[in-house]
């Protein structure tokens, strides 16, 4: 099958036409090529007839007989030819037809050969077509084949090369094992040679451990007594730290309790720590170096220098009072004109002074009572003052995470907690809340939606029940802590802030946030309405120290935010002056929006306590003693004591 496969079918053959005899003659030609044809019907040739007039030509005309007779031969000859031409042609007709009988017989084996010819080409193609399939299928099994050896072979390569790398492992792993027990042999031989001075050492002790268990059964008798004396001396600590607790807790009672009754706004200090941003500063503000005075080279903090960097930009702060915590001392030395030094101390108290190591959770636990009272019926005002960047935005707001938490948040948080526990007393509370700011004298709604709008906010005091509203102030009713925060981080996204020279993020505003409390207790009757009002003051500042001056909405900001500030100080003023007994004092609290406000919570209307911020740096002591110098002021006035409000049915 292969080699008719290779050779293919055979050539078919071309039928031949017969050879044929040609005459010479054209005339002979054309006969030979209607020689296939039927013959042609020929009209019998006549003689031509003869003349009638030929006998009475040759008797009238004897002398043309003579060629009469000559042209009849002629004509005879001519039919004579023509006679055996015709024979001639009947002999080749007879030929032609035999040779077109030959030629039909030859045409017709020749159909027959083709026929068979077509047939076995027909034939020859099935087999072809089956062939071409068989070597189709056997092509592609071969491809089937060598794909899989070839998997089978990249497989191979991949066990042989895993194997090889585990062979290099074995053979590394073999020789850190003949190493280790190169080195163990080692050890064990020098363990043997120490053995030999152990044993002796052995001996030694064991004589110097008879002589201590002599010792140890002398003294065995006095350890019982000796445990017994430790335990009583622990009990004994333990009674005197729980009466120590105790009493500071009484103490903190009837420290509040004797400023209620003074009616004094109570004054804590607090001085925030250094941050490395401040040593920044005062090194460009010192040297005019880079950042890179405090750092090592690569980017990391040098701790050398910055504790050196941190001791020379600190001020010379001091706490004696160590164990009520209400000192603070500053003090520097200068040289004067002629040379000498010159040293000045100032000495300041007041009703807390937290130092810059105090966390947020401390500072709020002298204010939690405080906070606390609003639920009883007080209306309580906590403000921070102090310059800017002094960290009262800190204080009063804090960070993101719990233990950065601010005073605004955990004190929400006490106010919820302690209307939970309360519930159980048959008390039910209804709370809302109110952001607001007070920015170049005018109030804006911090709460309210979009851009702060056009309209007017008026300050409104009802004087029976001493309760302070602002009209047209988005208040929202509050359901839970966990809301609050999202106000707050509300406020705090549209409040106006800008950077200073002094303060990156300096507060251009007074915020009051404001969480109005109202209880029933449906056992008794009664009903009371508590306020709690959290200010955070805008920074005083210089307009030579914060850079204000140069920009025109900073200086409008600086002079409205000092002028507000300046109108504190008078009500404070005054208050001071009506309280000493001089007559009926004029208090100016329209002087501006802040004090206006904060109206009830400066007559006496108010449990009032102010956070004094310092900031910690060398360079701020002058502004740090003007704040401190108010806040003795401050500390020194008296406002009244404030009733609860309450009222039974």
């Amino acid at each position: 099958m292969a080699s008719k496969l290779g050779r293919g079918p055979p050539p078919l053959t071309k039928p031949r036409a017969p050879t044929l005899s040609t005459s010479t003659s054209t005339g002979a030609v054309r006969r030979t090529v209607r020689a296939t044809s039927a013959p042609p019907k020929t009209a019998p040739i006549r003689p031509p007839a003869r003349p009638t007039s030929r006998v009475a030509s040759n008797t009238t005309r004897p002398g043309t007989t003579a060629a009469t007779d000559e042209r009849f031969d002629t004509i005879q000859q001519q039919i004579s030819g023509i006679a055996a031409n015709a024979a001639r042609l009947d002999a080749e007709l007879a030929q032609e037809r035999a040779k077109r009988s030959d030629l039909q017989a030859s045409h017709e084996a020749l159909s027959r050969e083709l026929t068979n010819a077509k047939t076995q080409e027909l034939a020859q193609r099935q087999e072809l077509f089956i062939a071409s399939d068989e070597l189709s299928s056997l092509r592609q099994r071969h491809e089937r084949e060598i794909s899989e050896l070839q998997a089978d072979l990249r497989r191979k390569d991949r066990e042989l090369r895993e194997l090889n790398e585990d062979l290099r492992m074995y053979q590394s792993d073999l020789e850190r094992e003949r190493e280790t027990v190169k080195g163990l042999k080692a050890t064990i031989t020098q363990q043997a040679t120490a053995q030999v001075g152990l044993t002796a050492q052995l001996g030694a002790l064991q004589a110097e451990k008879a002589a201590v268990q002599v010792e140890f059964d002398r003294t065995s008798g006095s350890k019982a007594e000796l445990a017994l004396q430790l335990e009583r001396a622990q009990k004994r600590v333990v009674e005197l730290e729980q009466e120590a607790r105790e009493g500071e807790s009484i103490r903190r009672k009837l420290h509040n309790m004797v400023q209620e009754l003074k009616g004094n706004i109570r004054v804590f200090v607090r001085v925030r720590p250094v941050l490395r941003s401040d040593l920044v500063s005062s090194t460009l503000h010192l040297s005019g170096s880079s950042v890179g005075a405090i750092t090592d080279g690569t980017g990391s903090p040098d701790p050398e220098e910055e504790a050196r960097l941190r001791e020379e930009s600190m001020a010379r702060l001091a706490f004696p009072d160590k164990m009520d915590h209400k000192e603070i001392k500053l003090s520097s030395s200068n040289q004067s004109a002629t040379g000498q030094e010159r040293k000045d101390e100032w000495q300041f108290t007041f009703d807390r002074v937290f130092e810059p190591h105090s966390s947020q959770a401390e500072v709020f636990e002298e204010i939690s009572q405080l906070a606390q009272s609003c639920t009883d019926g007080y209306n309580v005002c906590v403000f921070a003052y102090g310059q800017t960047g002094s960290g009262k935005s800190f204080t009063m707001e804090g960070g993101s995470s719990t233990t950065s938490a601010g005073m605004i948040p955990r004190a929400v948080e006490q106010v919820f907690r302690v209307a939970d526990e309360l519930k159980s007393k048959g008390w039910q509370y209804t709370m809302e809340g109110q952001f607001l700011e007070i920015y170049n004298e005018t109030i804006n709604d911090l709460l309210g939606k979009g851009e702060f709008d056009k309209k007017k906010h008026e300050i409104k005091h009802d004087p029976k029940s001493g309760r302070t509203t602002v009209t047209d102030v988005n208040v929202v009713p509050l359901a839970s802590a966990t809301q609050v925060r999202t106000l707050l981080a509300l406020a705090q996204g549209r409040r106006t802030v800008a950077a200073t020279l002094m303060n990156e993020r300096s507060s251009r505003s007074h915020s009051v946030f404001t969480l109005r409390i109202r209880g029933e207790n449906t056992l008794t009757g009664e009903t009371c309405e508590g306020s709690l009002n959290l200010v955070d003051l805008a920074g005083s500042e210089r307009l030579e120290k914060s850079g204000a001056g140069s920009d025109k909405d900073r200086l409008k900001e600086t002079q409205n935010i000092n002028k507000s500030l300046s109108a504190l100080g008078d009500v404070i003023a005054a208050l001071g002056e009506k309280g000493e007994g001089k007559g009926d004092k004029h208090i100016p609290y329209r002087n501006s929006k802040l004090t206006y406000l904060l109206q009830n919570s400066l007559s006496g209307n108010s449990k009032t306590l102010m956070f004094l911020n310092l900031s910690p740096l060398a360079t701020h002591l002058n502004e740090s003693l003007c704040s401190l110098r108010f806040a003795t002021k401050v500390n020194n006035t008296t406002i009244g004591t404030a009733r609860k409000q309450t009222k039974q049915t």
